[in-house]
């Protein structure tokens, strides 16, 4: 947002300068060189009456002196050329070669006509020396010319001043303008910055950071207004949920464990073909501790790192279907385990959390029992898919149009040709979720023959 910033202000501000530095750029070199050839034609119309009054004496002592005078002081060569256009004066009639643009230009004054005066140039290396040749009357009649060499030394060093003076402005107002823009930048991104920060801050959980509300411009206090309101709503809301979530555990593991407790005592009085279904009890009980245990980490502000040792993904496939199938046969459902793929021992492993892969799969299977009609099969597998593992869980259920299959992991999401089916939307949500902080994911696709076909895809293990 800075180098934006630094691209709005500084490009047309650099512009604006180049435009006007090139303006007046132009205007100097313009008007030194006007005011050189200005005081050119000035001092060769004096040199024009003497050079008429010297040519009609005859006498060339005088004006020979006050061409040397003028060459040593300004150090401007001065001839004076007669009818024919050779120098008049013998003195320098040796000394002064014309050349050849000049002899054109003096040929033109002895026809009776005044050469122009050289075209304004802007660099100042193309100003060039160039001679101005002024025709002497005498009457109407053309008598000689005057042929003025000037150096330009002098005016184009005053143009390069000007050009360095023209640099030295530019460069310091780009750097006045690169410290305004550092500092109004400063000024604007300051409370920007801090919100940034401030959500970082509410990301790893300190909801009690919060902005100061004077800072950066006025336009930007009601967005740090509404922030710190933002921040207050949310702390309330997660500390409500905290608070929900440590009642609920807390008060669960009470009659959960007066639960266990009952079951233990039923347990000394059944027979011993009871046992399987005790076990299985048991195990369920300590699978909802072990659900509130982790419950209760969340709701302490904990983050319990998800455990990678190696699982059996078919005795956890078999395990679930057996605790799932009662409910199934509830609705006329069957759900069976189908024979895993390829594995060493007839297992499939995996390094992740057990508790976060049975969560899943029981909100995979609850939500294909749900949707599956009476008499319908669904049907379990677990199998190793090159350097991944895979748990899928395959419905003869309506299943999903091709448009729908994306939205179904969605949160509260429900195809509206099952609407009429109780339920949240939020299973597949879940799952989705629970795998994601174990690097897994949901794979949802439709099976041949109608119905759906859920993948769970977890990492694999190099144990075989």
């Amino acid at each position: 947002m800075r180098r934006r910033l630094f691209v709005v202000f500084l490009v047309p501000l650099a512009a604006v300068l180049l435009l006007l530095g090139g303006a007046y750029g132009w205007a100097a070199s313009r008007s030194v060189q006007q005011s050189f050839y200005t005081q050119q034609i000035g001092d060769i119309g004096t040199f024009v009456t003497s050079a008429r009054q010297a040519l009609l004496s005859g006498s060339a002592e005088v004006l020979d002196g006050e061409l040397r005078r003028y060459s040593a002081l300004y150090g401007t060569r001065v001839v004076v050329v007669d009818r024919s256009g050779r120098p008049w004066s013998p003195q320098q009639a040796d000394a002064e070669v014309l050349d050849q643009p000049t002899a054109d230009k003096v040929q033109l004054a002895l026809s009776g006509r005044r050469s122009d005066l050289p075209e304004p140039v802007l660099l100042p290396w193309q100003f060039a020396e160039q001679s101005l040749v002024e025709p002497i009357f005498d009457g109407s009649d053309v008598i000689g010319a005057v042929v003025m060499s000037a150096s330009v030394d002098a005016p184009r060093s005053e143009i390069v001043r000007q050009w360095i003076l023209l640099g030295v402005v530019s460069v310091l107002a780009i750097g006045v303008g690169l410290l305004v823009v550092v500092r109004l930048a400063g000024w604007v991104l300051r409370p920007v910055h801090r919100v940034d920060e401030a959500m970082e801050a509410i990301e790893r959980g300190d909801m009690e950071a919060r902005i100061a509300d004077d800072t950066g411009p006025p336009e930007l206090h009601r967005m740090i207004l509404l922030f710190n309101r933002m921040a207050e709503e949310i702390e309330r809301v997660v500390s409500r949920q905290q608070e929900f979530a440590l009642n609920a555990s807390h008060e669960l593991r009470n009659p959960l464990s007066a639960l266990l407790l009952r079951v233990e005592s039923l347990a000394t009085g059944l027979d011993r073909s009871w046992d399987r279904d005790v076990e299985a009890t048991r195990e369920e009980g300590r699978r909802m501790t072990r659900i509130l245990d982790t419950l209760l980490a969340f709701a302490r502000g904990a983050d319990p790192a998800p455990s990678r040792d190696p699982i059996d993904l078919v005795a956890l496939a078999r395990r679930r279907v057996e605790s799932w199938r009662d409910a199934a046969a509830a609705k006329g459902v069957a759900l069976v385990l189908l024979a895993p793929g390829p594995g060493a021992g007839g297992r499939v492993l995996s390094s992740t959390d057990e508790t976060i892969a049975e969560s899943a799969l029981d909100a995979v299977i609850d939500n294909a029992v749900k949707f599956s009609p009476a008499g319908a099969q669904i049907e379990v597998t677990a199998a190793r898919v090159q350097d991944r593992c895979e748990l899928t869980v395959r419905d003869h259920g309506p299943g999903l149009p091709e448009e729908e299959l994306a939205h179904a992991t969605d949160r509260f999401w429900r195809s509206d040709r099952t609407r009429t089916t109780p339920g949240t939307g939020l299973g597949l949500a879940i799952a989705t979720d629970l795998l994601a902080t174990v690097d897994a994911g949901v794979r949802v696709e439709a099976a041949d023959g109608g119905g759906l076909r859920v993948v769970l895809m977890l990492p694999g293990t190099e144990t075989r």
